[in-house]
C-alpha cells in the first residue's frame, strides 16, 4: 500500500493537451497533442478522456507510453469538444492532466498537401489550351505517324478495287471500356472514308448497347458525307454475348464474305488471335489495335499494321484533323515530356543526396 501511495505521489501528470481541427480532411476529426509525464517509464501508457459542451467526460482511447498523439475520429463537424490525458499504470489511473481548451471538427475546402497537383493541373491546362488555340487558328502541328493509320486510306481503296467489303470489329468490351469508345472514333472516321468510296462497311458487334452506338455512329458518319441513302443498317448487327460463339461467328463471316481489310479495333481477349490468324488465311489487310498488353503480341505477329496502346486513343485525332482533338493530343505529349523531365531531374538530385525533393511528388 505504501509502495502505490509513493508512485501516486511520484506520478507528474501529463502536459495540458492541445487539441485541433485535422487538417486537411473531410471533418469529423480532431488531432490531440500532449507532453509526457516525466515519470514516463513508471506507466504502461495514456488514457485519452473527451466531453462535449455541458457534457462529462468518458474514455475514448489508450494509446501506449512513448506515443503523444491521439485522432479522435469519431467527432461531430461544429460541436466543441474538450480533453483530458490521464497517466495509466495497472488499469489504474495516476495522474489526470489538465483540461484542454475546446475544439471543433470541420470540413476543409482544399487540401494544402496537394498544392503541387494544384500546379500541375494548372500547367497543363495552359498548355492544352495554347495548342488548341493554335490547331484552330490552321497552324500545322507536327504529329507522329502512325504507319497503321496511313494505310487506312490504301485499305479502303483496295477494298473498293476489289469490290469487297470491309470487316470492322469493334472489340468485346462494354460501351464503358476506354478502348471500345476509341473504336467508336475511329469507326466514325472509317465509315465516312467508305460513304465516300461507296464500299460496304460490315460491323458485327458482342454487346447490345455498343450495337447500337455503333450503328448511329456509322448512320451519322454517311450523313456527314452526304449519302445517308448509301447506309445500309443490315451490316452492322449483333450476334451473340458468348465469347467464342462471337468470335466463330466473325470468323464465319470472314471465310464467306472475303472482306479485303478486316479492322480489328478496341479490347480483345483470348479470342484475338483466332480472329486475327482467320484474317490472315484469307489474304486480307488487317489492321489491329488494343491496349490489352497480352493481346497485342497477337496481333502484331498475326497483322499487317498494328496500333499499340495510346495510338488506339490517337487515331480519331489523327484521322479527323479535328483541331480540338489534334491541340489536345499534342497537348498530352507535352504534358508527358515536362513529367519525365522532371522525374529525370528528380532522380539526379536523389542520387547527390538533396532529400527534400520528397516532398515535391508528395500528394497525402
Amino acid at each position: 500500500m505504501l509502495l502505490i501511495l509513493a508512485i501516486l505521489l511520484a506520478i507528474q501528470p501529463p502536459g495540458i493537451p492541445i487539441a485541433k481541427d485535422y487538417p486537411n480532411d473531410d471533418g469529423g476529426k480532431i488531432i490531440v497533442h500532449w507532453t509526457k509525464t516525466p515519470q514516463e517509464q513508471e506507466i504502461d501508457g495514456y488514457v485519452i478522456y473527451r466531453k462535449e459542451e455541458g457534457g462529462t467526460f468518458s474514455r475514448i482511447g489508450f494509446i501506449g507510453r512513448g506515443n503523444y498523439k491521439f485522432t479522435d475520429s469519431n467527432t461531430k463537424d461544429g460541436v466543441s469538444y474538450y480533453y483530458q490525458i490521464g497517466a495509466v499504470k495497472d488499469d489504474s489511473v495516476l495522474a489526470m492532466s489538465s483540461i484542454s481548451e475546446p475544439s471543433t471538427s470541420s470540413q476543409q475546402w482544399f487540401h494544402t498537401g496537394r498544392v503541387n497537383v494544384l500546379v500541375g493541373v494548372i500547367i497543363y491546362a495552359i498548355i492544352l489550351l495554347y495548342f488548341i488555340y493554335h490547331a484552330r487558328m490552321g497552324k500545322k502541328l507536327f504529329i507522329r505517324k502512325i504507319p497503321g493509320l496511313e494505310a487506312l486510306d490504301e485499305a479502303v481503296g483496295r477494298a473498293t478495287e476489289m469490290g469487297r467489303p470491309i470487316l470492322y470489329v469493334p472489340g468485346l468490351s462494354s460501351i464503358s471500356d476506354v478502348a471500345t469508345i476509341a473504336s467508336m472514333n475511329i469507326l466514325a472516321q472509317v465509315a465516312k472514308k467508305t460513304a465516300e468510296y461507296n464500299t460496304a462497311l460490315i460491323v458485327p458487334n458482342r454487346d447490345p448497347v455498343v450495337y447500337t452506338v455503333a450503328r448511329e455512329v456509322v448512320k451519322e458518319a454517311y450523313t456527314d458525307a452526304g449519302r445517308p441513302d448509301a447506309f445500309n443498317p443490315d451490316n452492322i448487327y449483333f450476334l451473340t454475348a458468348n465469347q467464342f460463339a462471337y468470335a466463330a461467328a466473325v470468323c464465319g463471316t470472314m471465310v464467306r464474305e472475303k472482306p479485303a481489310t478486316n479492322l480489328l479495333m478496341g479490347m480483345f481477349w483470348a479470342e484475338s488471335l483466332i480472329l486475327a490468324e482467320t484474317g490472315t488465311t484469307t489474304g486480307a489487310i488487317q489492321i489491329g489495335g488494343t491496349d490489352s498488353v497480352h493481346q497485342l503480341p497477337f496481333f502484331i505477329a498475326a497483322c499487317d499494321y498494328t496500333l499499340i496502346g495510346e495510338e488506339l486513343y490517337a487515331a480519331s485525332a489523327y484521322l479527323s484533323h479535328e483541331p480540338l482533338l489534334l491541340g489536345s493530343l499534342k497537348g498530352q505529349d507535352w504534358g508527358k515530356m515536362i513529367i519525365l523531365g522532371i522525374l529525370i531531374v528528380a532522380s539526379v538530385l536523389i542520387l547527390l543526396g538533396l532529400k527534400d525533393i520528397y516532398y515535391f511528388f508528395n500528394i497525402g
